[in-house]
């Protein structure tokens, strides 16, 4: 990401591990049990505290994401399987793929009692991608026409010319070129429509936002919990099946998975890795394990010593085959996990575990010292220390851990994991440039597909872009892509395009998800999604 470095927004980025993306997790302090609820018949579900107040275009991880998507209704939303379905939208037209004419439903409000129309969608998109906003999601209206000039650091206009409304119900969306990927991106959080009170003031109606979707805002309690209600209006396919949800922050998974066994928590996506051989025995047919569309990185920035130009991609090179990724797996996950085998994951439609180059993700020792030994001949790596920092309060210790001790005994440097307290931490020093050091990140799907992977990380003007990478033969790859006239011709330009993120080692994927979570007793039914999170509307107790 990041070729146009001249706009302000370039590294205000998080990375969505989740929302949105980011497999991140819990922010908060040791979490309240759920006895302290006024009502034993609301969800209480894992979280940790959102980076950023909840405003669908400026939250990109999934803490913030997994709550900004239960309030809110786009024009799509996403089913467990991720299958898209028509949430508000009547009609989408084209002919195209290009040009498309959006009829909206009627009579649908906000919870303010506000009617949603179809400035409420053409004001928030123009809101996110305007650069003087600086959200970390502006970067998903980059295919409208308009956008380059709306999103500049010294914006030349305040709206997208490819953003028309017709009437109350009615707008037009004009793209640069046609997209294979922008109908079913129409359920991502950035394309929600926003109320009229919101453009009042951003930052406080975030800490308490007014939706449209199956929940509405109750309460925000910082670092502790989040509680919402669901709301009768929603007219919508993804009803509430329950009487309300409350996202309890924890600072460890391991206090979470004793709340899941003790009662005092009713669903939890992440088994701590210490549980993983036992959580299938101690929780029965409460036990959960789903493949997910998550996965698992480890990126530098280039501003790193020896990490520049051909000497980082040969170092980055040798890590990736110093890293024994299914003993990894195996030690630390009980075998819940796959082998990175590209930069997206293996659950996508299109993924191709034999592209050229992929050898580099497997465990070669040799090879790797060698390509380590030809990155000290341009400059000697004597006396560096390689450091992966990572988030203490996201249960990566162990396999970060593990990772660091791989590459320390192949390639014989001095090689450590660093923790820093939260999530937020790294994100910070991320966005800014400062982080100085490898850093563990992730992606959780936010729409099935692997563009959604690959332009979010690696397109250069992107936000979440959190390696600086930048190669415009990528992009037109990207371009090609989502132009393409069918999926198997898109396909077949992703592989390109992630052959020559494998030939520049862009960073390294280390594995993606086999996803491990359980229910409590008093939870009937609880199922996780697609990319990990659970089916929060159809938790029922």
């Amino acid at each position: 990401m990041e070729a146009n470095r001249e706009r302000s927004l370039r590294f205000i980025r998080a990375t969505a591990l989740i929302a949105a993306g980011l497999v991140a997790t819990s922010l908060g302090l040791t979490a309240c049990s759920s006895d302290d609820s006024a009502d034993a018949s609301i969800v209480t579900t894992n979280a940790g505290e959102p980076q950023n107040p909840l405003v669908p275009t400026n939250t990109n991880e999934n803490m913030g994401g997994r709550v900004v998507d239960r309030l809110f209704a786009g024009l799509k939303y996403y089913d467990a399987n991720g299958e898209a379905h028509d949430e508000m939208a009547e009609k989408i037209e084209t002919t195209d793929r290009k040009s498309y004419r959006i009829t909206i439903k009627p009579n649908w409000k906000f919870t303010d009692g506000t009617t949603v129309t179809a400035e409420s969608f053409v004001d928030a998109w123009n809101y996110g991608a305007l650069g003087t906003n600086a959200q970390l999601q502006g970067y998903a209206f980059s295919q409208i026409a308009g956008f380059d000039e709306v999103n500049a650091e010294q914006p030349k206009a305040q709206t997208m010319s490819g953003l028309k409304v017709v009437d109350d119900r009615t707008f037009t969306v004009e793209l640069k070129s046609p997209s294979i990927d922008f109908e079913s991106a129409l359920g991502y959080a950035p394309f929600y429509p926003l109320p009229e009170v919101a453009f009042k003031d951003m930052k406080a109606f975030g800490e308490k936002p007014v939706g449209n979707g199956p929940y509405a805002f109750e309460s925000w309690e910082h670092n502790v919990k989040i509680d919402l209600k669901p709301n009768p209006d929603y007219p919508g396919g993804r009803p509430a099946k329950n009487k309300g949800l409350r996202f309890v922050m924890y600072q460890s998974y391991e206090t979470a998975y004793a709340d899941l066994q003790a009662g005092n928590l009713d669903a939890l996506d992440t088994i701590p890795d210490s549980a993983l051989s036992t959580y299938k025995s101690d929780l029965g047919d409460r036990a959960i394990t789903k493949p997910t569309a998550q996965n698992q990185h480890i990126g530098i920035q280039s501003n790193v010593p020896h990490f520049a130009g051909e000497e980082g991609v040969l170092r980055r090179k040798a890590i990736s085959m110093a890293i024994n990724r299914p003993q990894i797996i195996e030690k630390i996950f009980n075998g819940l996990r796959n082998p990175a085998r590209d930069f997206t994951a293996s659950t996508l439609p299109g993924f191709n575990a034999n592209l050229p180059g992929a050898e580099v993700f497997e465990y070669k020792p040799e090879e790797a010292k060698k390509l380590w030994a030809q990155a000290d001949a341009m400059s000697p790596w004597a006396g560096s220390r390689y450091t992966i920092t990572y988030n203490s309060d996201g249960g990566h210790q162990a396999w970060i851990e593990a990772v660091a001790n791989s590459v320390k005994n192949t390639l014989g440097i001095d090689a450590v994991a660093s923790p820093v307290p939260t999530f937020k931490d790294v994100r910070d020093a991320v966005n800014a440039e400062t982080i100085g050091t490898a850093f563990r990140y992730g992606w959780q799907g936010d729409y099935p597909t692997m563009m959604q992977f690959l332009g979010s990380n690696y397109y250069s003007y992107s936000e979440t872009n959190n390696v600086n990478y930048n190669n415009p033969e990528v992009d037109r790859l990207f371009d090609a892509a989502m132009a393409a006239a069918t999926k198997e011709e898109s396909y077949k330009l992703i592989g390109q395009a992630q052959a020559i993120l494998i030939r520049d080692m862009a960073d390294i994927p280390v594995f993606d998800y086999i996803a491990a979570a359980g229910r409590s007793d008093r939870v009937t039914k609880a199922e996780l999604a697609w990319n990990g999170l659970f089916d929060f509307e159809n938790i029922e107790k």
